[in-house]
């Protein structure tokens, strides 16, 4: 079966928008069919106020998933941190592009590290994640709950009203802006969210898996990548927390052994709780286990009072 343009939903920031065509075009080079993007307003875009309060960042993913569900567009690209885990009727997730730097990074007003940044520097993130391991590393910071795309919260970094902002390393190298990065936060500092840096390219369950769209997508899929993110995304899940969680994870696969970190902290950055694991060969049903061991032994050492996730 073969298809002259598949279409693609996607949010309509910048950022969301190089991702979807990064996706799109990686699909069509992969054998798929040439493609076209369909802008949709979801309703992270429209309402205001905190992420943690407006049902985190998975308000972004269901008006996509609506479009897909629907039949109005074929594909929808998300940004996989923002991916609830829970799965959905009818839809899954055909490829995972490998991963981009899955770090978090500082973005400081005169080349600054987080070490260097003055006692009371104003950072601004919206990540309840990033806030608690901030405020573990320097409980001296002033952090700033924040909105907006990428360039709005960098242009609130000095002369604005910040000295620094925390954003995803991913995003703004897909966006070319690596040169605002002032530090790369390491992950034995900061763990980054789940799947932070990968993308999850989503489709109808009943996709004719003999079309020229999925051998596009079954191409691009990288396993080290989906191995990776499904250890993370096991923690989550097994923990029942959301996208916005004070809970880090960072998993690789190196040499046959995938490792996986983790934290999970009290969201005022007073008490932290951390774990480090291997497993070796691992295949994608074991890394989901694997993922969901290490977080029931978290929730045995009372990780849900810790991270307030059953408030």
């Amino acid at each position: 079966m073969t298809a002259a343009v598949f279409t693609v939903g996607t949010r309509g920031s910048q950022l969301a928008m190089t991702q979807s065509r990064w996706a799109a075009e990686a699909v069509t080079r992969a054998g798929g069919p040439e493609h076209e993007l369909v802008t949709v307003r979801t309703e992270g875009d429209v309402l205001t106020g905190p992420l943690s309060q407006l049902g985190g960042t998975g308000v972004f993913a269901t008006a996509l998933r609506a479009q897909v569900l629907d039949g109005r567009v074929d594909l929808a690209v998300h940004s996989l941190k923002d991916l609830p885990t829970a799965p959905v009727a009818g839809l899954r997730i055909a490829a995972l592009p490998e991963r981009e730097d899955p770090r978090d990074a500082l973005c400081a007003r005169d080349g600054l590290t987080l070490a260097q940044l003055p006692e009371g520097a104003a950072v601004g993130t919206g990540s309840p994640r990033r806030v608690a391991q901030l405020r573990a590393l320097r409980p001296d910071l002033r952090i700033v709950d924040i909105r907006g795309n990428v360039g709005t919260r960098l242009n609130r970094v000095h002369p604005g009203d910040l000295d620094a902002v925390v954003l995803a390393a991913s995003g703004l190298r897909r966006l070319g802006l690596e040169g605002r990065i002032t530090e790369y936060l390491d992950p034995h500092m900061m763990l980054p969210a789940p799947g932070q840096g990968a993308l999850a390219l989503e489709v109808s369950a009943d996709l004719n898996p003999d079309s020229d769209l999925a051998r596009g997508l079954a191409a691009v899929d990288h396993g080290p990548t989906r191995l990776a993110v499904t250890a993370e995304r096991a923690v989550l899940a097994q923990l029942e927390a959301g996208c916005a969680a004070p809970v880090g994870t960072f998993a690789r696969l190196e040499g046959g052994v995938l490792s996986l970190d983790v934290v999970v902290a009290n969201p005022d950055g007073s008490e932290v709780m951390r774990r480090s694991e291997t497993l070796a060969e691992p295949t994608a049903s074991g890394a989901e286990a694997f993922g969901r061991r290490v977080a029931d032994d978290l929730l045995a050492h009372g990780a849900d009072r810790l991270a307030r996730l059953t408030l």
